[in-house]
This record gives structure tokens, sequence and C-alpha cells, in this order.
């Protein structure tokens, strides 16, 4: 951590949150905001805004930035860590619900990602993404379930095309409202709500939104159980959009139990919903590889 460092501004008319970029290019748009928001950097004396435009002769205060050892993601050695499934190429790992996958910021040392590098400390080293590091894919926090990760780059490399080319198959169990007695399936882009961001919505007029803000998503599903208020889903999809499952379910008409987000009425301790198996080509053998997760203990009966 870099306790102080004050400069002069030579140049002018660049916005502050830029010029930091530049003179501590180790540190990303998001901890740069951070450093603004809390205070660490003045100008001339005074709070700053990310906005704000430097003239010559301004007198920047930096505070407590961090360097780039501080931004590496952190180890949690009390944290568990249930793995599935384990060779040389491959970690399968079950995810609790209420445990995020990887922190947003480095301070952050509740996650899947701070278990996996205190327990595997070289895949901190895989991949482009220091809070993120070995893993191929997320889980929302409330769901739980099965993540995989990679322990060599060339692992990491395979498995990743694999992704992007939609060929691995992801299933979940989901409990949802409502009587569902045959198979379903909907082939509906999304894009984000406009009125909460945070929330995800099927795009019906999908060529005017905006190229960027429109996903390709495909979600299958078969009742497992059906009972008279409640049906347990096993979910299929190749897609990986934020939330995919969840707004699909709800756009059917069978919100997830307990996601409040998309419809559900019925409080509960989460949503239920849980990452029960992926297939997807081994990157070293060339073989299918089929890994497969249990429902955790708590998980409801159908009704």
């Amino acid at each position: 951590m870099i306790a102080r460092e004050q400069r002069t501004v030579a140049g002018t008319g660049e916005r502050l949150d830029r010029h930091l970029l530049r003179l501590f290019p180790w540190l990303d748009r998001t901890v740069v905001q951070e450093l603004i928001s809390a205070g660490h950097v003045t100008l001339n004396g005074r709070p700053a805004k990310k906005g704000a435009k430097l003239v010559a002769g301004d007198v920047l205060d930096c505070r407590d930035v961090p360097e780039p050892a501080d931004l590496k993601l952190q180890p949690n050695f009390d944290l568990p860590l249930a793995v599935l499934y384990e060779d040389d190429a491959v970690l399968a790992l079950d995810k609790p619900a209420g445990q995020p996958t990887h922190p947003l910021r480095h301070a952050e040392t509740d996650t899947l990602a701070n278990a996996l590098v205190a327990r595997f400390p070289a895949l901190a080293e895989i991949g482009d993404d220091r809070l993120f590091p070995a893993l191929l894919h997320r889980l929302d926090t409330q769901t739980s379930g099965l993540v995989l990760a990679a322990k060599t780059a060339a692992a990491y490399a395979n498995l990743r095309a694999q992704f992007r080319r939609f060929t691995v198959q992801k299933h979940y169990v989901a409990l949802v409202h409502g009587r569902v007695e045959k198979p379903g399936r909907l082939d509906a882009p999304l894009t984000h709500q406009t009125r909460s961001p945070c929330k995800m919505a099927v795009a019906r007029n999908p060529d005017k939104v905006p190229k960027n803000d429109c996903f390709a998503a495909e979600t299958s599903w078969v009742p497992l159980e059906t009972g008279r208020e409640f049906s347990l889903l096993d979910v299929t999809i190749y897609t990986g959009v934020t939330h995919q499952i969840r707004c699909h379910l709800a756009a059917a008409g069978h919100p997830i139990v307990g996601d409040s987000l998309y419809g559900s009425p019925l409080a509960a301790p989460r949503h239920w919903l849980h990452a029960a198996r992926i297939i997807c080509t081994h990157p070293a053998t060339g073989k299918s590889l089929d890994v497969a997760c249990r429902l955790p203990p708590d998980w409801p009966p159908t009704r």
C-alpha cells in the first residue's frame, strides 16, 4: 500500500480518473473510483470527483493506493472447499448457497475463489482476471452447486473455448411454482431491465435493443416431480446469460420458489436453484467428462 503520493499536474484537460489510471497503471477503473469516493484522493486540498478536469499546476494528493501485491486474490484458509472431482487438469467444486463465486473487490475474502487459492495456490495465476482465477463459470450467490475450475493454463484455454462454443451442457435442478407436467423450452434473448439494471428481462423487440445488451439464451426443462403447488425441474442450458434460468422460468409462468426478484410470492431462505451436473469434453483426454453434484440437505420437498 502506498501511504501517500503527492504530485503536481503538468498537462491540462484530462479527467481525474483517467489521469490516475495512467499514474497507477496496475489499477482498474473500479479501484480508482473506490479510492476517489472514499476520499483517498484530494485535488488542491479538497475532496476530488472522478470527472474533475485537471489543469496545469493542480496538486494531487493520493493516500492508501494499493500496490500490485495488494490487488491479488487473498487466500482464505478458514473457508471449507468441497471438491467433487479432481485430476491433473480439472477440478469440480460444490459451492454452497450464500457464498459468492468470486470477489468483486480485492478486499473481499469470503468467496469460493478465496477458498480455492488457499487450497491450490498455483491456480491464482491461471486466467486473465486476478479476481476470477482458474474458474470457468459463475453461479449466482444464492445458487448452490457445481462449479468447474482448471488446474493448468492449457486446460483453462480449452474449457473456456468449449464454453464460448456453447458445447458444455449444464443441468440445474429448480423448484418452481405451479404444476409442470410436460417438458418445455424457451429460446428468447435476454437484456438488462431498464428500471432495474440488476434484473434481466426477455427482449420482446430484440431488433430495438443495442447489440451489446441483447444476449441469445436457450433454456429447456423436464419435470422430475409434480406436486399440487410446486414442481421440481431438470433444467438444461448451453448458453450462460446472467439470471438466464431465473428469468426464463419466470417468463414461462413458473418462477423459482424464493426468487422474489423474478416474482416468487413465497419468502424463503434463498431461491431454490442448484447446479446439478456438467457434461463437457475433458481438456486433456478428449473423452466425455460428466460430473454431478447432489442436492444440498436443506432442499425442501415438492408438495
